[in-house]
């Protein structure tokens, strides 16, 4: 992946990036948004507004330095990104541009510790990485179909709510034309394009397949202290309608559910995080309903729960279906246990044998997937999807 003569600088670079890291990719975003102000319509601008997407780049960046002399630990994060930015349209041109910019952030932020012979490192391993996206990209953009950046049209058929702050939405086909096939885990691109000319993409887990028709289930994001309210979840709640159009992308991501096999499964979830494992619920109903599954699943209380028909459709036909729900505020609720997720309250299961899929907010990842590996789960059996900016706390 790098020449004997560039990898001591890059390695040399690892405690470097731990310390500067964050500082070199704001820079980095701040100076390619200044020069090419037309690639923010590819990138979440709410991330970029809190911080994550540089934090999110900079773990990124670390971990290559840190598993250069590792290729095989880069494979997965290496898939995840090409599913990530064919579902955005990135094209081969774009990396030109970032490997500019990149590497004008990484002189400014080390000045006079950016010798020539660093940067020089730095610009092949990034040549080398940009060649393997390119090829990758390229490669599943003939596999689904399509050219980058390029949408479908979808008429919305069905808006349900889904608890308080999250509703679902139905689509089919516009031209009528078969839908394409999804794993359940999977997501789709919804470009929304708003009226002063911007346009924003973001992705939402695919909850369900039913006939022709597909489903996304989308939460409207608050504003927090420190973060904007989401401009594109807002606007889908405030303005999508049996009717509406939607412009999606196919159906990407590979963080799969296996919904086809007859061994035990158990899916974790928490708040919208429930999205894609409802996808998998409802497809493991349709083909296996006597498999064993357990399903746990926390949220902030009854009136923030997502999703309770498909559970309770699941349940009435899996005979071998345990749920758990956990609820911060209990409020009443008799068939939930207080408090966030432990796996003390879940019903137990063969620890090294069973796949387990868990999806949610990082925090909640991070917790699972610690007490999980203290449990006896091998790492090899955890699989996730983190809804954001992923910090490849796993690799560091």
């Amino acid at each position: 992946m790098i020449s004997a003569a560039s990898r001591p600088y890059i390695d040399a670079s690892v405690a470097v990036l731990r310390e500067h890291g964050l500082t070199i990719t704001t820079e980095f975003y701040k100076r390619m948004f200044a020069a090419h102000p037309e690639l923010s319509n590819l990138f979440n601008m709410g991330n970029q507004a809190s911080g994550a997407q540089q934090q999110s780049l900079a773990s990124a960046v670390f971990a290559y330095a840190a598993n250069i002399g590792t290729p095989e630990a880069l494979g997965p994060v290496v898939t995840r990104i090409v599913h990530k930015h064919v579902s955005v349209g990135i094209r081969a041109e774009h990396y030109p541009i970032v490997g500019q910019h990149l590497l004008g952030a990484i002189a400014h932020v080390l000045g006079d510790a950016a010798t020539p012979e660093l940067i020089a490192a730095w610009a092949e391993a990034y040549g080398s990485l940009a060649k393997l996206f390119i090829e990758a990209e390229k490669n599943m953009y003939e596999q689904v179909g399509i050219e980058p950046g390029q949408t479908r049209a979808m008429r919305v058929t069905e808006v349900t709510p889904q608890g308080s702050q999250v509703k679902s939405i139905r689509f089919v086909a516009e031209d009528g034309a078969p839908l394409p096939a999804f794993k359940a885990g999977q997501y789709i691109s919804v470009t929304v394009n708003f009226g002063d000319g911007r346009s924003q993409l973001r992705q939402y887990s695919l909850s369900d397949a039913a006939g022709d028709s597909l489903r996304i289930s989308v939460k409207r994001e608050p504003a927090g202290q420190a973060t904007p309210a989401g401009e594109v979840s807002n606007w889908i709640h405030d303005n999508v309608v049996a009717g509406s159009t939607l412009l999606v992308s196919p159906p990407c991501g590979e963080f799969t559910i296996d919904t086809e096999s007859d061994e035990p499964v158990v899916l974790l979830s928490a708040g919208v995080g429930i999205t894609p494992m409802i996808g998998a619920l409802n497809r493991i109903a349709q083909v296996n309903p006597q498999r064993h599954v357990i399903f746990g699943h926390a949220a902030r209380d009854l009136a923030h729960q997502a999703h309770a028909g498909d559970i309770a459709a699941a349940k009435a036909a899996m005979p071998n279906l345990q749920v758990v729900t956990f609820y911060e505020n209990r409020d009443g609720a008799t068939d939930a246990l207080q408090g966030l997720m432990t796996l003390d309250a879940m019903p137990s299961w063969p620890r090294a044998e069973t796949d387990v899929y868990m999806c949610g907010p990082l925090p909640f990842m991070q917790a699972q997937w610690l007490a999980l590996v203290k449990a006896g789960v091998p790492p090899a059996r955890l699989h996730r999807e983190v809804f954001g900016p992923d910090l490849l706390d796993h690799l560091l």
